[in-house]
């Protein structure tokens, strides 16, 4: 009851201002929103005003906390979303499923931080999300002269947890982190500076160890009986100038989960590709297949035909010049239907090449945009341009509608796919694979040319993903 009256006593004295947390909390709301895409049912744990959850703009939002103070005033300045008084130690009153679950600030003033991860489960579907932040004890001092001036909100005794301590609590509990970052190291609103700081040099090794708070994104763990399910899959083909190719690819195509479709997409080939794929699916009747002519160009514009025509549950693009063999794709089929990750990457960089499979400036382009969009997305990520990814329709439909928000600015395919899937919060999985020998025909890829316009996007992609 002591902890209640509290923040009961907090809430009526800040109810129209909000000290020196005001900037720090408006940071917190750009932070999100980045993070959680509007339109999600949401749910928010402690959500004091609900100042946060109704930035998210959700299509259901309920916020949670044990202030009746606190939530008379949220329901009061946001009549659109569910409020509801409860300790957050028994959620059994909540119905689920949510998308999003917001533990924003709270887990430091929690009595036993693993029961209340535990009971969340039950409001979570294998597609939900945990955001959790929290503050840096580095900041102790600073937090308790703010507090004791009067300036900022006061605060119980915090629990101060560590990261791995979260990290392992999650994992107790059967959450897994996707990523974790920095965030905050002006919490006041001071123009140009503030920008500068918050949004570039807390991104920055050693400056990220004195931001203010650390941010986890989690998952729930894959649930045994995640293999029963036998969803259909559609491999995408993009194939220019690969004649030779087509019959070889169509014979050693594997059959998997529920049934395999092939699309093929030809792009303005010259070897007469296009009349070589109608001939083979012709010979091959019992295969379910489909021809597409891309109107576009470029690798990315096909894949983004092949993937508006595909039919099955799970989108997988596999190169026609069969660098990477028809004979690894089960292997990427279990890790995704598995539940391992909900975007499985190709990777050519783990096993010895064979000879002619990679010349030597491919090979350090590729090491050194590996290590780049790591950095870039939070996750890593150790090839960016291996043909082959495999993911979720239903994810890859999230990502096709936001992908507004980078803009067509990628003609491979490969950076739309991982920006996406980074945005989205999916967890991307690396899947080794070796690399072969080119047998027909000759690499569509101009090293210069492309390298410097995968340098362009990474440079896009540190104001769109890395410093918002």
């Amino acid at each position: 009851m002591s902890r209640i009256a509290h923040w009961d006593r907090v809430a009526i004295r800040f109810q129209r201002w909000a000290g020196l947390g005001g900037a720090y909390h408006r940071r917190l709301e750009d932070i999100f929103r980045f993070v959680v895409p509007p339109g999600k049912r949401i749910l928010e744990l402690g959500c004091g005003n609900g100042d946060l959850l109704a930035a998210l703009k959700p299509s259901v939002g309920v916020g949670v906390d044990f202030s009746g103070e606190m939530i008379a005033h949220a329901g009061r300045a946001h009549p659109h979303l569910t409020f509801a008084t409860l300790d957050v130690d028994d959620l059994s009153s909540l119905d689920g499923p949510f998308d999003v679950i917001i533990l924003s600030d709270l887990v430091g003033d929690l009595w036993d931080v693993q029961r209340v991860l535990a009971n969340l489960q039950r409001l979570c579907t294998p597609q939900s999300r945990i955001v959790i932040n929290c503050y840096n004890r580095l900041w102790e001092p600073v937090l308790l002269a703010t507090q004791a001036l009067g300036l900022s909100r006061p605060r119980l005794l915090q629990n101060w947890l560590t990261r791995a301590d979260l990290v392992n609590m999650l994992t107790l509990t059967d959450f897994e982190p996707v990523r974790m970052w920095e965030e905050v190291l002006l919490p006041l609103d001071i123009p140009l500076v503030a920008p500068f700081l918050n949004k570039v040099l807390v991104k920055l090794w050693p400056f990220k160890m004195l931001a203010l708070s650390s941010f986890i994104m989690a998952r729930p763990k894959p649930r045994d009986d995640a293999r029963a399910a036998k969803p259909t899959v559609s491999v995408v083909v993009p194939a220019r100038n690969e004649a030779g190719n087509i019959a070889s690819l169509l014979s050693r195509m594997p059959e998997m989960g529920g049934g395999t479709e092939v699309v093929f997409v030809e792009g303005h080939s010259s070897d007469g590709t296009y009349a070589t794929i109608e001939q083979e699916i012709a010979r091959a009747p019992q295969r379910r297949c489909t021809l597409a002519r891309q109107a576009g160009v470029g690798k990315g514009d096909a894949v983004r035909l092949g993937f508006a025509r595909a039919t099955g549950d799970v989108l997988m693009i596999l190169d026609a010049d069969l660098t990477v063999p028809p004979e690894d794709l089960p292997r990427f089929y279990d890790a995704l239907v598995s539940g391992k990750g909900d975007f499985i990457n190709g990777v050519r960089l783990v096993y010895p090449m064979e000879q002619e499979a990679m010349r030597l400036a491919n090979l350090i382009a590729n090491k050194f945009f590996s290590l780049a969009f790591s950095w870039l997305l939070g996750q890593p990520i150790k090839d960016t341009l291996c043909g082959t990814k495999v993911l979720w329709k239903s994810d890859y439909e999230r990502i096709a509608a936001h992908r507004h928000y980078f803009g067509e600015v990628d003609p491979f395919g490969d950076f739309d796919l991982l920006f996406g899937a980074a945005k989205q919060g999916l967890k991307i999985v690396d899947l080794p694979i070796r690399y072969r020998d080119r047998t027909y025909g000759t690499t569509q890829i101009q090293r210069w040319k492309h390298g410097v316009l995968l340098l362009r996007m990474a440079i896009f992609a540190c104001r769109r993903i890395k410093f918002v």
